[in-house]
């Protein structure tokens, strides 16, 4: 395959979720939008549509109210995709842990691609989240061509 197979066609769509918590991982995501961080140099853009969404940025412990929602959310996202847990609350459950609300952390309803650990989570961090991001859905998206490739070899 060549480079030019493997790299993006189009600019990752980010679908910032939020699940419950003190929003403080929220403003730093906010703050990622900004000039002085911005994120759109890596050609990222924020939707709120899961269907054209590549990677679901979920901050925030799961609460019991929002598991199904996240796993429709999930669910409408095309293939290939890459959910990213901001903070130590969408990671571990953080304070809410054990709280009867919460499910605890996302890795319990979703299957996590990238964990960015802190409370506050620096801007800085979020931004090495999505470059890592964006490096597993062009390796998800290469395994895809090359089933496609397979399956049309088999074909033939």
């Amino acid at each position: 395959m060549s480079l030019t197979e493997l790299s993006r066609k189009k600019s990752p769509w980010v679908l910032h979720v939020g699940t419950g918590g003190c929003n403080g991982c929220d403003l730093e995501i906010l703050a990622c939008l900004t000039p002085r961080f911005d994120i759109s140099r890596f050609g990222v853009m924020s939707t709120g549509n899961p269907k054209q969404a590549d990677v679901m940025l979920v901050v925030g412990p799961v609460t019991l109210k929002y598991r199904n929602i996240i796993k429709n959310l999930y669910e409408q996202m095309p293939d290939p995709k890459v959910v990213i847990a901001v903070g130590t609350c969408a990671s571990t459950g953080g304070i809410y842990q054990g709280v009867y609300s919460t499910c605890g952390s996302l890795d319990k309803v979703l299957p996590v691609d990238v964990y960015v650990p802190g409370c506050n989570v620096r801007p800085e961090a979020i931004i090495d989240g999505l470059v890592l991001a964006l490096d597993i859905l062009n390796e998800k998206e290469r395994k895809i061509l090359e089933e496609k490739k397979a399956k049309a070899k088999g074909a033939a």
